[in-house]
């Protein structure tokens, strides 16, 4: 899906196109142990219908559910957004906050050493995402602030508590998707009060490096991250813990 536009802006100019959704090694979604594999060619709406994911871990079902519009959803694949680095990506996102590994035809990355910047990663020239693990998490959340014509998100914000270790990871905000730190220290620290709404009122991460545009100033963008994880946490309160 990011093939077509950066071939119409020139950005790109390749000699060869090697299809390869087709590959049963890159497909399918599987649980087993508390960890989630999803098959780097599995599409959006796979994910978001998939009553495995639905059943173990709502919140990267619902966030399929709402990446672009259903025609994208029904061609666009997991691993070719992950691989792709794009700042306004949904999956970014979740890779982070759900403690992913990232399988190749080669090696295992830790989802902290994997988005190094704009359309940047740990991939060498050569390698070959086939697949993603998900650590389940007791309960998590995702929510964005979506962008009226695309679908990409403006600023997204999933929360993931794993066993009282929790994870804030946010896209949309800066060159690649990154965890706030600051924001998980908080909720550390507030962890034996409980969360709620206001737990992270009043905080914003540092918005220099950000990214500005048409849609949204970098202000802007730090005001959307701590506001949506703010609803972030209301919808972790809301969720069963046994459940996700």
């Amino acid at each position: 899906m990011t093939l077509v536009p950066t071939l119409k802006q020139r950005l790109s100019a390749p000699s060869h196109l090697v299809d390869l959704s087709r590959l049963p090694e890159l497909q399918g979604i599987a649980q087993e142990d508390g960890v989630l594999r999803i098959g780097a060619a599995t599409r959006h709406a796979a994910v978001a219908q998939s009553d495995t994911v639905r059943r173990c871990l709502p919140a990267l079902s619902g966030l399929a559910g709402l990446i672009g519009d259903q025609q994208v959803r029904n061609r666009g694949t997991m691993g070719g957004s992950v691989a792709n680095s794009d700042p306004a990506a949904d999956y970014p996102a979740a890779v982070l906050a759900l403690k992913a590994t990232l399988i190749t035809d080669r090696r295992r990355i830790e989802s902290d050493a994997f988005f190094l910047g704009m359309f940047e990663t740990a991939l060498e020239p050569t390698e070959i995402l086939t697949a993603i693990e998900f650590r389940v998490p007791d309960r998590a959340a995702y929510v964005k602030h979506r962008h009226a014509a695309s679908g990409y998100a403006v600023v997204g914000v999933f929360i993931a508590d794993h066993r009282g270790e929790v994870r804030v990871a946010v896209t949309g905000a800066g060159p690649c998707a990154f965890r706030w730190t600051a924001a998980e220290e908080r909720l550390a620290a507030c962890a034996s009060a409980g969360w709620n709404a206001g737990t992270l009122a009043g905080m914003e991460p540092d918005a220099s490096g950000f990214n500005a545009d048409a849609t949204a100033t970098r202000a802007y963008r730090a005001h959307l991250v701590g506001v949506l994880a703010g609803r972030a946490l209301s919808a972790l309160g809301a969720t069963d813990p046994q459940v996700n």
